[in-house]
């Protein structure tokens, strides 16, 4: 039988909110007994995620943003969700440099380092409804041939 677990929390989009976020998935991944690689890998892509629902998807407005953790065998995947202004051209938004914030102190890379750092990343936006950011990644893929 398969094994999983669930969790999901949602929050407010404030800025202070995403080294909570960050503590509370690192401790529920912690089951799969990750490196200390995985878990700075995995916390710095929900960095990402969630620092794009904040700036771009409610540009600094307080609102909510969910985020759904799901472990599958030895698959984390997560996913972070809110009900923002969504993106009109999303492979145009995943391209490394590109930001609707020049003037701010965005790089644009932070759908790049999502993926850089997970396995799969999958993004689902439809203007003024939301965005959805689905990350998955193998934790312990260097332990297996260790057992």
């Amino acid at each position: 039988m398969e094994q999983t677990n669930e969790m999901v929390i949602e929050f407010d989009s404030r800025a202070c909110n995403e080294s909570f976020i960050r503590v509370a998935v690192a401790a529920f991944m912690t089951q799969l007994n990750p490196t200390l690689e995985e878990v700075a890998d995995v916390k710095t892509a929900l960095s990402e995620a969630v620092t794009n629902a904040i700036v771009h998807g409610y540009e600094n407005e307080v609102k909510k943003i969910s985020v759904h953790c799901r472990i599958r065998e030895r698959e984390l995947s997560l996913t972070v969700s809110d009900n923002g202004k969504g993106i009109e051209d999303i492979e145009k938004a995943m391209e490394p440099l590109f930001t609707t914030k020049p003037d701010s102190e965005r790089s644009g890379m932070g759908f790049a380092f999502m993926e850089a750092f997970m396995d799969e990343v999958k993004v689902t936006s439809e203007p003024g409804k939301g965005t959805s950011v689905r990350m998955k990644k193998t934790i312990g893929r260097q332990n297996e041939y260790h057992d």
